[in-house]
């Protein structure tokens, strides 16, 4: 037999108490449903009741009313699930009482609880989380795509290595494999022609998990997922069969990483949130945006430069995260190419997802501290034929390509380049402090190693438990 569903009613003074009551009575009927509780979030023009008791005596039900009758008591929701142990939040409520903006803030509260908000004509659920691995570990997830999460998971890991804590990556991607694939970065030398022979079986070689075994050169683990909602849930992916070879494979720590706006569908012990700050204003401080960055212990801001970002659009931001999530910490970052081999004294094809606003400073750091000379630039890296339009405008005039392993990188960028004769360079993507910072890189490093030792803690305690 199914449970009753406990469920607490949004309700508002624009509607008619009367009317209100016969939609609290229809919830009430449906089998498996039991009305526990309204919370009342604003509206007195439809209200003939003055008093908080009489409006309770005509709904027959529990109300509950925030300080302030005319501003909709998100805290107040929050707690009410709590003190009903609620399994569904469900609004009756309507314009003007609530726009978009404010129902995304109350889904925000709802799905923080873990439970679903629904409405007349819509249904939020709470991220996924299998509770899977047993060992300690954290996610990195982002509020969007191209912001950085496999570059932050690839840095992460080496510290941690570095560290002695001998880590794996769990990473999905919309191109991953029908099967978890274990990548042994840690022992295999992964060239350009081991990576074109992989994409010659169909493999495909620029997924997020072989980008990190080569950046990172430890175990990974890659698997694959479709669709991404808009809480970051996913259609389908294997990860939770990944988690669970993360548990069998030689590592100590898990690092899951997410794939776009999709967030790995497992639990863990802390979580590490990427921000871009190119990334438009509005999506970071509405919708689910404030949902992902209330999970974060620590928030990397990425991208914190011009012309992607403005200084006030970052302090704005920092801000913003700091207001809505002061446990976290927030550091501000900006990424810069690292090649993986010399290019020293060569003529270099520039390969990149990065914008061409920021290509004349990406070039200037590589001219200046690897002392190549950059002839030319492509950022198309996510588009095929565009891309092949710049190699082969440029490849008669290069050394090397110097590609970053994403997207096209390996069936177009190394394949083009080495049927020409060309070498080609793998580079890693360096996130590094804002200057203005006081402390610099090892700020950043400090966080990503407090966020490991909680994890391990964390871990830790509950198995004592």
């Amino acid at each position: 037999m199914k449970s009753l569903r406990k469920m607490i009613c949004l309700v508002d003074g624009e509607h008619y108490l009367p009317v209100t009551k016969s939609a609290l009575d229809m919830l009430d009927s449906i089998e498996h449903n039991e009305v526990v509780a309204t919370v009342f979030i604003g509206g007195t023009e439809k209200l003939r009741e003055a008093s908080e008791e009489g409006i309770s005596d005509k709904l027959e039900r529990p109300v509950h009313f925030g300080e302030d009758h005319h501003k909709i008591p998100y805290d107040l929701i929050g707690k009410m699930i709590d003190k009903y142990d609620a399994d569904v939040v469900m609004d009756l409520s309507d314009e003007p009482i609530v726009d978009y903006t404010k129902r995304f803030k109350i889904a925000t509260v709802v799905l923080e609880k873990g439970i679903p908000y629904e409405g007349p004509d819509f249904k939020f659920y709470p991220l996924s989380e299998h509770d899977i691995l047993k060992k300690p570990s954290l996610k990195i997830l982002g509020t969007g795509k191209r912001i950085g999460k496999t570059a932050v998971s690839a840095y992460a890991a080496r510290l941690i290595h570095n560290r002695e804590y001998n880590p794996c990556i769990v990473a999905m991607g919309r191109g991953g494999p029908e099967k978890p694939e274990i990548v042994r970065g840690d022992q295999i030398e992964i060239t350009p022609q081991y990576l074109m022979e992989q994409s010659d079986k169909g493999v495909h070689a620029a997924s997020d998990h072989w980008e990190d075994a080569l950046m990172s050169r430890i175990l990974t683990i890659g698997c694959r997922r479709c669709g991404g909602g808009l809480a970051g849930d996913v259609y389908i992916t294997n990860m939770k069969r990944g988690a669970q070879l993360a548990n069998d494979v030689d590592a100590d720590f898990v690092i899951m990483e997410g794939s776009g706006a999709a967030v790995p569908p497992i639990k863990t012990n802390k979580h590490i949130v990427l921000v871009g700050a190119n990334q438009p204003i509005l999506n970071i401080e509405n919708f689910f945006g404030p949902y992902r960055i209330k999970l974060a212990d620590l928030v990397i801001l990425t991208m914190c430069e011009e012309p992607m970002a403005s200084k006030e659009k970052v302090k704005q931001i920092m801000q913003f995260i700091k207001d809505i999530n002061p446990k976290a910490e927030v550091v501000p970052t900006v990424f810069r190419p690292k090649p993986l081999e010399s290019i020293e004294n060569k003529n270099i094809l520039f390969a990149t997802t990065a914008p061409d606003s920021i290509k004349e400073v990406l070039v200037n750091h590589l001219e200046e501290n690897y002392m190549c000379k950059v002839i030319g630039t492509t950022p198309h890296l996510s588009n095929r034929p565009l891309l092949q339009k710049d190699i082969e405008k440029y490849i008669d005039d290069v050394d090397i390509m110097l590609t970053e392993l994403k997207a096209a990188a390996v069936d177009v960028a190394t394949k083009d380049a080495l049927n020409a004769g060309l070498g080609v360079v793998y580079c890693d993507n360096i996130p590094t402090v804002c200057s203005e910072i006081e402390g610099g890189d090892q700020v950043l490093k400090d966080a990503i190693i407090k966020v490991v030792d909680d994890a391990i803690n964390d871990f830790n305690f509950g198995k004592k438990d």
